[in-house]
């Protein structure tokens, strides 16, 4: 038997520690979780009283058919715009909340040396932490279509999805492109989720892990308009976030949602490679 063995408390398994239902429990109970589940839910209901005081939208610009222009078409449709309007903000917010308050929050309330005094080894609280920030932002990622599609339906009624690119897919053939929107979504926000967490890790203030991500996540979007950049643009995470739409084209297209996903996973293997290496050997005195 090993002297590390030796040392350890009868009874204690490091792998019990900190178990995910509970983290997950906790994370339910706070606050900013309410907050952001009740404006995901509000979100269409909003967006169905801006149509309804804006008036039909059909025909409006200049003779292109946008996803915009078919928002009141059907329940699938309104799904689609809802996704459309908050992919490149608002469900970026919840991702870095959920992922960037997570360590840092512990160590502002000044109880993450008595979680790894547990003692919680370093790399399961932060996969613990990670998982449940994940499973969060899925979550909410999730919350937002459903709910536009039931306040979509309601509102618009049942029937095919029209393509802006012209025709239309019939409800049941609908749903599954819907899913793959929100699929590719949050591979696409992976990179906000690490960045967040990485953060979350080199700082005692969740305020400044949260806005660091939605910060860089910005000027990422920024520097993708800067057209001079060329190719360089294709390295950007936000080059490719609206590579989703085309799931919403009469025939399957994989090749923008491939290449933004291979983008999206490789940098957030290495934000979250960073980010336990660097709290592994971290003086933790919060």
């Amino acid at each position: 038997m090993t002297a590390h063995a030796t040392a350890r408390a009868p009874g204690y398994r490091p792998r019990r520690t900190l178990p995910l239902r509970v983290e997950a429990r906790r994370q339910l109970r706070r606050r900013r979780t309410l907050v952001i589940a009740a404006v995901l839910t509000l979100l269409p209901f909003v967006l169905v009283a801006a149509f309804a005081i804006g008036g039909d939208p059909h025909g409006r610009g200049n003779g292109r058919i946008t996803l915009m222009d078919t928002a009141t078409a059907s329940g699938a449709n309104f799904a689609a715009t809802a996704l459309f309007v908050s992919a490149g903000f608002v469900l970026v917010v919840p991702v870095a909340l959920f992922c960037g308050d997570t360590v840092a929050s512990e160590a502002s309330w000044s109880s993450l040396r008595y979680l790894l005094a547990a003692p919680v080894p370093r790399a399961r609280l932060l996969r613990v932490k990670l998982t449940v920030g994940l499973l969060f932002s899925a979550a909410a990622m999730l919350l937002l279509p459903l709910v536009a599609l039931g306040v979509g339906t309601a509102a618009y009624g049942w029937g095919p999805l029209q393509l802006p690119a012209g025709g239309a897919l019939s409800a049941s053939e609908a749903l599954p492109r819907l899913a793959v929107v929100v699929g590719y979504l949050f591979v696409s926000q992976l990179v906000t989720a690490a960045l967040a967490f990485w953060l979350s890790t080199v700082t005692d203030a969740p305020l400044g892990a949260v806005g660091g991500a939605v910060g860089l996540t910005i000027v990422g979007n920024v520097l993708d308009q800067v057209t001079a950049l060329g190719s360089w643009r294709e390295a950007l995470p936000a080059h490719w976030q609206y590579s989703w739409a085309d799931a919403l084209q009469p025939g399957w297209e994989w090749s923008g949602m491939i290449q933004g996903s291979a983008v999206s996973v490789a940098y957030a293997l290495v934000l979250c490679a960073l980010a336990f290496r660097g709290f592994a050997g971290k003086d933790v005195v919060s």
